[in-house]
């Protein structure tokens, strides 16, 4: 039987979207060890709020120089090798902050697995914009919704070990083992090009950072990144913590915390694609900023640790749809290679993911945890105000529109597997 080329394409299409799904799923995995233990981390190394807050600035910190490596490398030589090379650097790396015994030790370990994380997070986005431009519709959010998966499967993974006893490093490194695996398996559908429209040569302006007429656009993008990712990270590195503190609960129960957070905002991200298409990007920032500011509120103020559950949960809801709608808009900024761009917002919201809720360690060190959580609410209603940055541009929209009516550019036909 003859298989039509559009046949071809479709399946090839299939392949890379599942294979970038499954990369967001790994990351959010991985990720998912390292938060799901901070309690267990925090005794065994001793480290107070004070401390803490100062580790994941290094955290975030090398998460951020990682990014704004990698960027010029994607604009280069595509993602694809930088994925795997970071994903098994990763994966080794979550098992440092499991091994350390002091502050000293935790902090190079984690300067380790933000350099690592970093890189990936450049890496797979640029990925997720080259497979969501060669389709008619959003996907975004579905990628994102597998890093949260990840985060489910693994907080569920680590409360699961965590009342069975099992030993952490035990737990960690088969969760490092099966990743470097998944990793492998995937990496032939992975697409070797950058974000771009074309894969022609660039034009004169290619190789500035910023494209002349958009660098305001692009300073705006990488503040609400900034707030969006500063009350995620919020979720990600207080939310078990503020259970176990707020209300005696078991670490276990604190990872409960977490995994509602992660299953509200997996749920949430599915469903935003198709919330996208209909009501447009803007629509889905604002109103999910606004649903995210009444959660954290539910969390400070609950008198219980189930309210305070259900506080995470709406949180995950609201935070769900707004950051890939950012990392949309800005690979689709310029009709040049964008890794560049990617990692100017993406390295600006990991600043707001790793360096806000330092700040917030630190707030708490001064004041009560709950108080300084307020810093999340306050930073969502700021991306609720800023939420028409990601308004796509005439031009984009019009390219938008040759998509839906099945015309792909030359770029995105020829792209290599």
């Amino acid at each position: 039987m003859t298989v039509a080329p559009g046949d071809t394409l479709t399946r090839t299409l299939r392949r890379r979207r599942i294979a970038v799904s499954a990369v967001f799923g790994i990351n959010g995995l991985l990720a998912s060890m390292w938060v799901s233990h901070i309690p267990v981390i925090s005794d065994r190394t001793g480290v107070d709020h004070n401390t803490l807050g100062g580790l994941l600035l290094i955290l975030g910190g090398a998460a951020f120089l990682g990014m704004q490596l990698c960027g010029p490398i994607v604009d280069r030589w595509g993602s694809r090798g930088l994925i795997v090379t970071a994903a098994v650097v990763l994966a080794v790396a979550t098992l440092g902050p499991i091994l350390s015994h002091s502050a000293w030790q935790l902090a190079l370990s984690l300067a380790v697995f933000g350099l690592a994380n970093g890189s990936i997070d450049v890496a797979m986005n640029s990925q997720a914009v080259v497979v969501e431009q060669s389709y008619r519709r959003p996907i975004m959010s579905s990628f994102h919704a597998y890093f949260s998966l990840g985060g489910v499967i693994g907080s569920g993974i680590a409360a699961a070990a965590l009342f069975a006893d099992v030993p952490v490093i035990l737990t960690v490194s088969v969760v490092a083992v099966l990743s470097v695996v998944a990793i492998l398996g995937v990496r032939p559908s992975l697409v070797v090009g950058s974000a771009r429209t074309d894969d022609g040569p660039a034009d004169a302006g290619a190789n500035k950072r910023f494209p002349p007429g958009r660098r305001l656009r692009i300073a705006l993008m990488a503040v609400v990144a900034f707030a969006l990712m500063l009350a995620e990270g919020t979720a990600y590195d207080w939310s078990a913590l503020h259970l176990v503190e707020r209300f005696g609960t078991t670490d276990a129960a604190g990872a409960v915390a977490f995994g509602a957070f992660s299953a509200t905002m997996l749920i949430g991200r599915f469903a935003a694609d198709s919330v996208t298409a209909r009501f447009g990007p803007v629509a889905v920032v604002r109103a999910g900023a606004a649903t995210a500011a009444v959660g954290m509120a539910v969390v400070i103020c609950a008198p219980v640790p189930a309210v305070a559950i259900l506080g995470w949960a709406v949180f995950g809801v609201g935070v769900a749809g707004g950051v890939p709608q950012l990392f949309t808009a800005a690979g689709n900024v310029t009709d040049q290679p964008s890794g560049r761009v990617i990692s100017t917002v993406v390295g600006s919201g990991y600043l707001g993911m790793l360096a806000g809720p330092a700040l917030i360690g630190f707030i708490s060190h001064e004041t009560t945890l709950g108080s300084a959580l307020w810093l999340a609410a306050a930073a969502m209603l700021f991306a609720c105000l800023a939420g028409s940055v990601v308004r796509r541009p005439a031009s984009a929209s019009a390219e938008g529109t040759a998509r839906r009516d099945g015309t792909p550019s030359a770029g995105r036909a020829k792209m290599d597997v």
